[in-house]
């Protein structure tokens, strides 16, 4: 961090900061954390072309899931555009190795966040982001709709503009649309995180659950389900919990196969063709 940044911030949070240490905060980002004589803070500078825009939103993100009432989440201090791309500073919340009881209390926080909904419709507000990736968030009445439309075809059109798919690996949007209507139930639309890995949520000190750098909209709840399960790191307490509250009501696999689908998807267009194995399987599996 430069220091006329580091002047900047101490001053519109009126603080002097005297430490500054780069940390882990995401791939897309620099990440630091930054220490007064008495508060620490978290501050990520992300100066692409869309940082800014990347920031805002992350920050209405983490709005919406504060407003739920169900599930903490930092509390965002600055949201700044910088002449190229933008920062955005947050609590620092000190995180501890979680343990299947702190497991049990992020699996029946993250239901009831499920069970918050306001709205009818399948999308949200506004379109955001998954990593650096334009994510449409368009209003569909139809869970199926939303997702074929608005999640699964952007990341082909995109893998085939790409070269990481070509045309005739990719399935037809009514191929797509009659599968996934087939499979998916009809089910209400909650307020999910979006992007729920390892990585984005933490457990502090204390034992609270916080999420990190979400992907927010209305969609089916199994979705968040799915992409913990694709990379690990969630204890099996975390399941038990969530499902006192969601039970299961059959099909998971087939639906979370396709739900990771999406995500595989956005890694192949992120991170290149050591994805495309994953993301032929199941498209060849179920369309």
């Amino acid at each position: 961090m430069d220091k006329h940044l580091k002047e900047h911030i101490a001053y519109l949070l009126c603080v002097n900061i005297h430490g500054i240490q780069s940390v882990s905060g995401g791939d897309i980002s620099e990440a630091y954390l930054l220490e007064t004589e008495t508060e620490r803070f978290f501050c990520k500078i992300n100066r692409g072309e869309n940082g800014y825009e990347l920031f805002k939103a992350e920050k209405l993100g983490l709005q919406a899931i504060a407003q739920s009432k169900t599930i903490s989440v930092p509390n965002i201090l600055l949201c700044e555009p910088l002449e190229k791309g933008g920062f955005l500073v947050m609590d620092y919340i000190e995180a501890k190795r979680p343990s299947e009881t702190d497991f049990e209390l992020l699996g029946h926080q993250l239901a009831a966040l499920h069970h918050h909904t306001t709205q009818n419709e399948f999308g949200f507000s506004t379109d955001n982001y998954i990593g650096n990736l334009e994510q449409s968030n368009s209003n569909h009445l139809e869970w199926a709709d939303f997702y074929v439309q608005e999640r699964l075809v952007p990341q082909l059109q995109l893998a085939k503009a790409t070269g990481r798919l070509n045309d005739d690996e990719v399935p037809s949007e009514n191929q797509l649309l009659t599968n996934c209507k087939n499979l998916f139930p009809h089910t209400k639309p909650s307020l999910l995180h979006g992007d729920l890995w390892s990585g984005n949520y933490l457990i502090s000190t204390n034992g609270t659950p916080y999420l990190i750098d979400p992907a927010v909209y209305y969609g089916h709840h199994e979705v968040d389900l799915a992409m913990t399960r694709l990379f690990g790191g969630f204890g099996s307490s975390f399941y038990g919990a969530y499902q006192e509250i969601f039970p299961l009501i059959g099909n998971e696999k087939e639906r979370t196969d396709i739900y990771q689908l999406y995500y595989l998807l956005v890694h192949l267009n992120m991170f290149g063709s050591s994805y495309k194995a994953s993301v032929m399987e199941i498209m060849q599996r179920y369309f």
